[in-house]
């Protein structure tokens, strides 16, 4: 059960004298609007917890309401674990936290748990600073960047990630004006604290971050670069400036690899080019790539068999299974034939926002 640490104490206190001087008790049967009621038709406590602060003029409202019953909304997940507590501070969107399903957390003895008291006024007061909820549609450029948060020397962090593979390609920091930059030429742009200028990745190695979208997180203190690579991100030549990774640990050691992370798909085409590598007959990815016939073969037979759980109704196990089977033989044909898992996402990134239907009436008069 999460707990704000920071004022938690304060926060219990200051909770448990409000109900008593509302002549309320904060435990028994349920709350609705301050009067009690011991029904277990309906479980339901509504709290409206006020808190006026020296430093804002208005009140701080915080409605919370604990559905202890499970309704036709409550799914798997909240039978196993427990009934949902919903918080909303108004101006803002709802925070959940589960209870246990022993109900400890929340209720000790008669009375409702202090912990939840804390994460109501933690959450409320969060809100209270910022709204996480982003304003759509078209918008000033110069007020969208400046109502990004930047720290006290004037920057935040920008993450490039390859929008084809979602590798992570590098960190730097950016300013307002290498924002607006990277907005207006689509090109990654930052701001270099050792040169104190700003700093178009490749205009000097030609190794440019063609950016497809940027992305702030939800304190609006950090932005992602999605983008398409020209060449390596790092200045070692490396391809990412993440490539020391740990592998197994123990209570004094750790064994450190020159791995980068990578997705699934990449990952398994590494094993696919290492198996290649190795030669044949010392793996089926080998024998495979050796026997182009029996390798075609392989790929069909999976494309029916996955075919065949829609069929035969096999269900979603069954799918996935299949499904995994015939990615797996698919790369290794691509393999065979110099394709990566990065040229076939490029061509899927190009389609999006195409009819399928416009798409392939385009491929016939290409013909």
């Amino acid at each position: 059960f999460v707990q704000n640490s920071s004022s938690s104490c304060g926060a219990a206190r200051e909770a448990r004298s409000w109900w008593r001087r509302r002549g309320e008790d904060c435990g028994g049967g349920e709350l609705t609007d301050g009067k009690r009621h011991t029904s277990a038709a309906d479980r339901e406590l509504v709290v409206v917890q006020e808190k006026k602060t020296k430093q804002k003029k208005n009140d701080m409202r915080t409605h919370t309401t604990w559905k202890a019953g499970l309704t036709s909304t409550t799914s798997t997940e909240a039978r196993n674990r427990g009934s949902r507590l919903r918080t909303r501070p108004l101006g803002g969107p709802p925070i959940r936290v589960f209870r246990s399903s022993s109900g400890q957390n929340h209720r000790r003895g008669s009375r409702l748990g202090s912990s939840l008291l804390r994460i109501i006024f933690a959450q409320a007061s969060h809100h209270d600073h910022h709204d996480h909820l982003p304003v759509c549609g078209t918008r000033d450029l110069n007020e969208y960047v400046s109502g990004l948060k930047f720290d006290d020397k004037g920057l935040l962090v920008a993450i490039a990630q390859d929008v084809d593979t979602g590798d992570v390609l590098m960190q730097a920091f950016a300013n307002e004006k290498a924002v607006r930059a990277t907005l207006r030429t689509g090109k990654g742009t930052f701001y270099s604290r050792s040169r104190k200028a700003l700093w178009c990745k490749g205009e000097t190695s030609g190794n440019y971050l063609m950016v497809k979208g940027v992305y702030c997180d939800c304190d609006r203190d950090s932005l992602v670069y999605l983008c398409k690579p020209i060449g390596p991100a790092c200045h070692t030549g490396e391809p990412t400036c993440w490539f020391e990774g740990t592998s197994e640990c123990t209570e004094d050691t750790v064994v450190v690899t020159g791995e980068s992370p990578k997705t699934t798909l990449l990952r398994l085409e590494d094993t696919i080019k290492q198996r290649q590598a190795e030669g044949e007959g010392k793996s089926w990815t080998a024998k495979l790539l050796a026997d182009p016939k029996l390798l075609c073969s392989k790929v069909r037979e999976e494309a029916g068999e996955l075919c065949e759980t829609l069929e035969e109704g096999e269900g979603k196990k069954r799918c996935a299974s299949e499904m995994a089977d015939l990615l797996y033989h698919s790369m290794v044909l691509c393999r065979a034939q110099g394709v990566e898992v990065r040229d076939v996402m490029e061509v899927l990134r190009k389609r999006f926002g195409t009819s399928g239907i416009d798409e392939k009436a385009a491929r016939v008069v290409a013909k």
